[in-house]
């Protein structure tokens, strides 16, 4: 009978030979958080296709942030809920815009917390589209001025980084610009450098109700198809001037992150979109699958692919986890 002369197996055997040994290591200070902030008080407005996640009035966000402290997660990510909604998405560069004021109060409530904006229109345009539309067709540069308006009044609120999610051309340099010639100069770029046009976006936009009114977002999203594509559009943030880059989705597109990761020396998050999150909950409610053991490998294997950090609404229930 043969025997073996190597034997992997043999660090396998207990869980504290396979922890000893493990490769990629999971913690909550790999995640980024992501809250709904809507105008009002006492208000939690559960999501239907993202099981436990709402959208949140600025006081119940402030709760959601400190037990998020509390578990180790370090970073939000804030999308915005306005009051009214216009062509050109006026609130999220008003002063007294809905995120403004969730960034002045998140950073006044919990000061150590990381607070993220997402940098976009399509939450506050009547139409539904990230940036000044004529007829069918996105204004790119005009979009841009608008873009240098939001991220000083959030820069003026207080924010810690600014995230444009867009994929608008130029708008890393444009930001950049704007920021530093307004004396924010120390406020960094999460870019959106890799931002698909994917599937996996449902559950988000009843989120953020921001579905678009009319088309779709094709034509600045980048086809799920291409990875060379990505590493250009990679290649141009980082010339603008990008602090970190993202890859979005995470879970459909893990040889992206790994191909980004490899080519740029830059902090890399990928975004654990509201899709997948979705299709781990419904299988988990329907018995199908083991949810904390299939959220965890999938989060693993984001990390794995060379992510840095984890955008994802896991992220409490995934710190719970690997506290316990």
């Amino acid at each position: 009978m043969f025997t073996p002369y190597f034997r992997p197996r043999r660090l396998r055997r207990t869980p504290a030979l396979r922890e000893m040994v493990r490769e990629t290591v999971l913690q909550p200070s790999d995640f980024i958080y992501p809250l709904f902030i809507k105008h009002g008080k006492n208000e939690r407005l559960p999501i239907r296709s993202l099981p436990g996640i709402a959208q949140l009035s600025i006081d119940e966000a402030i709760k959601e942030a400190k037990e998020a402290q509390q578990l180790g997660v370090p970073s939000l990510i804030l999308f915005g809920i306005p009051k009214i909604k216009d062509a050109l998405g006026s609130e999220s560069y008003a002063d007294d815009g809905i995120i403004q004021q969730a960034i002045r109060a998140l950073k006044e409530a919990v000061p150590e917390m990381i607070v993220i904006a997402d940098i976009c229109f399509c939450e506050y345009t009547d139409h539904g589209h990230c940036g000044i539309m004529h007829g069918h067709t996105l204004d790119n540069d005009a979009t841009l001025e608008l873009l240098q308006k939001q991220v000083i009044a959030q820069a003026k609120a207080g924010v810690d980084v600014v995230a444009p999610s867009g994929m608008i051309d130029g708008m890393v340099g444009a930001i950049r610009e704007a920021l530093d010639g307004s004396g924010f100069q120390h406020v960094p770029i999460l870019s959106y450098a890799v931002k698909y046009a994917s599937s996996f976006y449902g559950p988000f936009r009843e989120a953020a109700e921001s579905a678009p009114k009319f088309g779709d977002r094709r034509s600045h999203q980048m086809d799920p198809a291409n990875v060379q594509e990505a590493l250009r559009e990679s290649q141009l943030d980082v010339d603008e001037g990008a602090d970190m880059l993202m890859v979005k989705p995470a879970l459909a597109f893990l040889d992206v992150i790994r191909a980004v990761k490899e080519r740029f020396d830059l902090p890399l998050a990928a975004y654990n979109v509201s899709g997948e999150y979705a299709m781990v909950k419904a299988a988990a409610q329907n018995g199908w699958i083991d949810e904390q053991r299939v959220t965890l490998e999938i989060l693993t294997s984001i990390k794995r692919a060379g992510a840095d950090v984890i955008l994802t609404y896991h992220a409490l229930e995934a710190a719970r986890w690997l506290n316990a």
